[in-house]
């Protein structure tokens, strides 16, 4: 059968927050690209967010979405260990599916999209002579540690949170002991081994899409282009393709009910991301936090964990204990003229839509942060974990649209004090004295174009399609 246009195959890895930036991805290169989309899902089945998110991306219906059988690795990795071991092995495992899966299609595949968890079915690709990319969805920092990693871990001796100088990337901000990414926290772990194995396995593919554009990280981009970039040895196109982010649903409800009745850019919005838990002492110390600052708020709240930061990851959405109950005694009689409580989940992107929306307490996850920069808000950063304290410094130190706790929060407790006094900063900013608002506003109408004709966005793309049909054009010859 002859392909008449390109036809992506896209790999999204476990996680509302990994699954999202994939559909958004198929979905932009089926309306504004001409492929068709094929996106196949490894999903945890313990997440009612992803459920909902994969239902209401059925329709309407721009992508053909295959859920991969599921894998079972009970026997394989110790049910606490950490999310990015967990994650690894169950792409590890599902590479026998995905590959049958591509097999029977009757429309062969043109390209591979696999996100960066999903590295090692970049063979697979090869086995049909498709092309192969990797797809952060993630910062251009985080991608140059990334596939540097292998080098730093030739180089470094002993633990990197142990190092006494940051360690340097050539090109790009040099990164600080206490904010390397999870894995890199101890080197003898299985997180660690499968994080370098990424790293190298990345550099095997035919470019990298990222999720950014060329004026909000231009000098990273610049560095992972130089032929001197690890060496020269490995040289690998990169495409910034963001920003991608969800678009406004135009849900109504109790929630935006009240928005409307809130003064222009006076509420903060309060969301520790899909996966992101407080522990009680500090959801105790956020809510009097919000209590004395006098300002406006939303609050998606969930019950605190006794566990890991990112001890939700799997669950999303799941409901469970009545997370009102843990808030302080006569919390909500105190704040019901200031702010909203919302247990669990709430519809992110037409919240940051808003026009009363004036600030985001965030975690930091990149898709957040892009969705609060291209809905002109300005932050507060509080990193948990993952890639998130890198986010939190590039938000604050490079990039200029955030302030942040002088404590990181993953490590201690940030207090009331501090707290009332970062959301005091970010609302009551209305004449600009701070620069992080005009800064976001900037870079709002910067995305836009970065997407338009023209921009960096549009034009990676416009190098991918021309890849892709340059491909497709030798399979229909080799299929006469």
């Amino acid at each position: 059968m002859e392909i008449s246009k390109p036809h992506a195959a896209l790999l999204s890895s476990p996680g509302i927050g990994h699954l999202i930036p994939v559909l958004e991805l198929g979905n932009r290169l089926v309306t504004h690209h001409n492929f068709a989309v094929t996106i196949f899902v490894v999903s945890s089945h313990a997440s009612p967010a992803e459920a909902q998110v994969l239902q209401s991306s059925m329709s309407p219906k721009l992508c053909n979405i295959i859920d991969l059988p599921p894998v079972d690795i009970s026997g394989l990795v110790d049910p606490n260990a950490a999310v990015v071991t967990q994650i690894a092995v169950m792409m590890r495992e599902v590479r026998p599916n995905l590959r049958s899966s591509i097999s029977s299609m009757k429309l062969r595949p043109t390209v591979l999209i696999v996100d960066f968890f999903g590295t090692e079915s970049l063979p697979i690709a090869d086995e049909f002579d498709m092309l192969k990319y990797v797809y952060f969805p993630s910062d251009a920092w985080f991608v140059a540690l990334t596939i540097y990693v292998p080098f730093l871990d030739k180089v470094v001796e002993g633990e990197y949170v142990h190092q006494k100088e940051p360690l340097k990337i050539p090109g790009c901000k040099p990164i600080r002991p206490e904010e390397v990414v999870d894995p890199m926290l101890e080197r003898t772990t299985q997180q660690y081994i499968e994080y370098l194995r990424i790293g190298t396995e990345t550099l095997m593919s035919d470019g990298i899409l990222i999720n950014t554009w060329e004026n909000l990280q231009s000098t990273t981009l610049t560095a992972l282009r130089d032929e001197k970039f690890l060496g020269g040895i490995v040289k690998v196109p990169v495409y910034p393709v963001g920003p991608i982010t969800r678009a406004v649903s135009g849900l109504k409800s109790d929630l935006f009910d009240w928005l409307d009745k809130q003064p222009s850019e006076s509420v903060i919005y309060v969301s520790f991301g899909s996966g992101g838990l407080l522990s009680y002492e500090q959801m105790t110390e956020v809510a009097w936090g919000l209590e004395l600052s006098q300002q406006r708020f939303v609050w998606v709240v969930r019950p605190p964990t006794i566990e890991a930061a990112d001890a939700a990851f799997f669950t999303a959405g799941k409901g469970g204990d009545d997370p009102l109950s843990y808030l302080p005694d006569g919390f909500l009689t105190r704040t019901q003229s200031l702010g909203l409580m919302v247990p669990f989940w709430a519809p992110q992107v037409d919240v940051l839509n808003h026009p009363s929306i004036g600030g985001f307490l965030s975690h930091c996850g990149w898709g957040s942060t892009l969705e609060s920069i291209t809905n002109g808000v300005p932050m507060i950063a509080w990193p948990l974990y993952a890639e998130q304290k890198m986010n939190a410094t590039l938000l604050t130190e490079e990039i200029g649209v955030a302030i942040r706790s002088k404590v990181l929060p993953s490590k201690k407790v940030v207090q009331r004090e501090e707290i009332e006094k970062m959301t005091r900063m970010i609302i009551e900013d209305n004449d600009g004295k701070n620069g992080i608002r005009g800064r976001v506003k900037e870079l709002k109408h910067s995305a836009e174009k970065a997407l338009s004709k023209g921009g960096s966005a549009h034009n990676a793309f416009s190098q991918l399609e021309k890849q892709c049909k340059m491909c497709m054009e030798r399979q229909n010859a080799s299929a006469q």
